[in-house]
């Protein structure tokens, strides 16, 4: 049973800049793709990004792209999500997901690929 724990959330003024962590235990070498994913009081959970953990491949949601960068410390079982230039809409529970499933043609944006998932890590972001 792999177990997931997000943390470095918090509350920054708008244009801020946060780094969440996703420590991995009871790493099965089956995953393939790692997520972060977030969900907004009545919102949907959403795709946020994805990397494949064999070999870095990167993706992102367009609502992201040029402000956060996902990546990995393989030696750590550790995934970061590096948030810059962050919105008020960027407001939201963030979770860290892994997937048995490759992170290619858009599965790493789908909740139901990911076996996974942490407990969330808050972000607020003030304008």
């Amino acid at each position: 049973q792999m177990q997931l724990v997000e943390s470095g959330g918090g509350s920054v003024q708008a244009g801020g800049s946060l780094r969440l962590s996703c420590a991995a235990s009871g790493y099965t070498s089956s995953t393939k793709c790692m997520g972060w994913f977030r969900q907004a009081p009545g919102k949907e959970r959403e795709g946020v990004a994805g990397i494949y953990v064999g070999g870095g491949s990167t993706y992102y949601a367009d609502s992201v792209k040029e402000r956060f960068t996902i990546s990995r410390d393989t030696a750590k079982n550790t995934v970061y999500l590096q948030m810059n230039s962050l919105k008020p809409e960027d407001t939201a529970m963030y979770y860290c997901a892994a997937s048995l499933t490759y992170c290619s043609g858009g599965y790493w944006r789908l909740k139901n690929a990911y076996t996974y998932w942490g407990q969330g890590t808050q972000v607020t972001v003030s304008s």
